[in-house]
């Protein structure tokens, strides 16, 4: 086994390894913290394959404002009330592990019934076209829709302190009384 393979098996065993605990972990917040380190993981795993653009996104979009955005989330809801209200029964644990079964199945079946359903592209020009989109992405990004960009931006941060604001007012969930 080379070094660039055992590389590989030790960065999937860090982005499955948080990936399970986002499911396990009965507190909230530690899933959202698995979801980032799972994400860091996957981005990791696009820098070894040398697909630099997508670990940025990766690290970007998911890592940073999905995070983010489920962090806001738990803040809104009372979690104490929550955890009361999941139901821990085995019947829907059991509904739960044959719906994930039946989806897998699908998948599975899907993709060995028709191969040529899954595309394969030839390298280099798939390496062309990415490095035309990103750069194009880029450019209308930074120059034709830099306004919208920015305001989108602004608007994300109002979002957040909204809902810092929301969850500590009086009333809220997480009020000090």
């Amino acid at each position: 086994m080379n070094s660039d393979a055992v590389i590989f098996w030790l960065l999937a065993i860090f982005a499955l390894g948080p990936a399970l605990a986002v499911i396990l972990m009965p507190n909230p917040m530690l899933s959202a913290i698995s979801l980032l380190m799972s994400m860091v993981g996957i981005s990791s795993l696009f820098v070894t394959l040398g697909a630099y653009f997508l670990a940025g996104v990766q690290l970007i979009v998911y890592a940073g404002a999905l995070t983010v955005l489920f962090v806001m989330v738990l803040m809104l809801f009372d979690l104490k009330e929550e955890v009361r209200a999941f139901s821990h029964g085995t019947f829907s644990g059991t509904i739960k592990l044959a719906t994930v079964g039946l989806l897998g199945g699908l998948i599975i079946g899907a993709v060995l019934k028709n191969p040529s359903n899954v595309i394969q592209a030839d390298e280099s020009q798939s390496a062309k076209i990415l490095l035309d989109s990103s750069k194009a992405l880029g450019q209308g990004l930074f120059t034709r829709y830099f306004l919208g960009f920015e305001v989108l931006g602004v608007l994300l941060l109002v979002v957040a302190v909204g809902t810092v604001a929301l969850s500590r007012s009086k009333g809220g969930t997480h009020a000090k009384e």
